[in-house]
């Protein structure tokens, strides 16, 4: 992406490019939270799902294809603000460590603008996940269902405990963003410049276009190498029963490193990888035709576009 962009068009970019990842990946992530939150199974009996496949296969059995996306009316309805609050952070991050619009990033720096794009959607982020995740872990077939929705479960969360308890587990989404984000749009620009014709060569749209479709899945699996842990502590401390973990992520982790090891730290790992290449390749490819789209409907668009200049944002 060009270093000379408004954060309010990454903004609007970043909303559409988010619609399309939820769409394309929101099945192995219903995956990924039934195998990090399933409960351990007594001695002699075998595991509620034996993998990942086990899992898709045992789901549409009791609940149908539309049971792999469950729980997709909250990310959905927040993915836009949400992806669209993180490429604005993005974009703001940039611009406030450039000194002209023009300047080239070097990488750390994009690593602190990404890092920094994690710390605002936090605030977007985490009651979605919190209702997603207690949607997701809800059995089909003849179980009795707790949540009949999205707003049924933010109703009732709120009945429970307040704001706080619908935005349990905020700051392990903090720690799963911050530093996931920035792995995520480091490697996107890394992976994209190093893909960059030379000024000598021609530039070729299909070679572009498999670029950022390699960059922006590479990005993704990037981003889920590094946040997989803290996500692993999210899902769980966001299903428990209230009180199980008083003092938060702590327990969780303690309980986890007891229980079950550091590897354990890793569940859901191979729905979030596959999961992770097609949803962020559809993310970046999303933002790229529409950031060009408002490129040439919106060119002056900016914090103040009615009086945009050559020097403005």
């Amino acid at each position: 992406m060009s270093e000379n962009k408004s954060p309010i068009k990454y903004f609007l970019s970043g909303g559409f490019g988010g619609i399309c990842t939820v769409l394309a990946g929101h099945p192995l992530d219903t995956i990924k939270v039934r195998l990090q939150t399933m409960p351990l199974p007594a001695a002699g009996q075998a595991p509620l799902y034996a993998g990942t496949l086990d899992c898709a296969k045992k789901t549409i059995a009791r609940e149908g294809f539309r049971g792999l996306y469950k729980g997709m009316s909250a990310p959905i309805t927040g993915v836009a603000p949400i992806f669209a609050v993180s490429f604005f952070g993005f974009g703001l991050g940039k611009r406030l460590q450039q000194k002209t619009p023009d300047e080239e990033l070097n990488y750390t720096q994009l690593f602190a603008a990404g890092a920094f794009s994690g710390i605002f959607t936090t605030t977007v982020m985490a009651p979605g996940e919190r209702i997603k995740c207690l949607l997701q872990i809800q059995q089909g077939g003849n179980s009795p269902q707790k949540y009949s929705g999205m707003v049924d479960c933010a109703k009732q969360l709120y009945a429970e405990g307040g704001m706080r308890s619908i935005y349990k587990g905020a700051f392990a989404t903090l720690l799963r963003d911050v530093p996931a984000s920035g792995m995520y749009f480091l490697t996107y620009e890394y992976i994209q410049r190093a893909l960059a014709p030379k000024a000598s060569e021609q530039k070729d749209a299909s070679i572009g276009l498999l670029g950022t479709i390699f960059a922006g899945g590479m990005a993704g699996i990037a981003n889920w190498a590094i946040g997989m842990p803290a996500d692993v502590l999210k899902s769980r401390l966001q299903t428990a029963p209230e009180g199980s973990y008083p003092n938060g992520i702590r327990d969780v982790f303690r309980e986890l490193m007891r229980r079950e090891g550091p590897l354990a730290l890793y569940k859901g790992v191979t729905p979030v990888m596959l999961r992770a290449f097609p949803a962020n390749a559809a993310c970046f490819i999303g933002v790229e035709v529409f950031m060009k789209f408002l490129n040439v409907v919106a060119p002056g668009l900016s914090f103040s576009s009615s009086t945009t200049s050559s020097s403005a944002w």
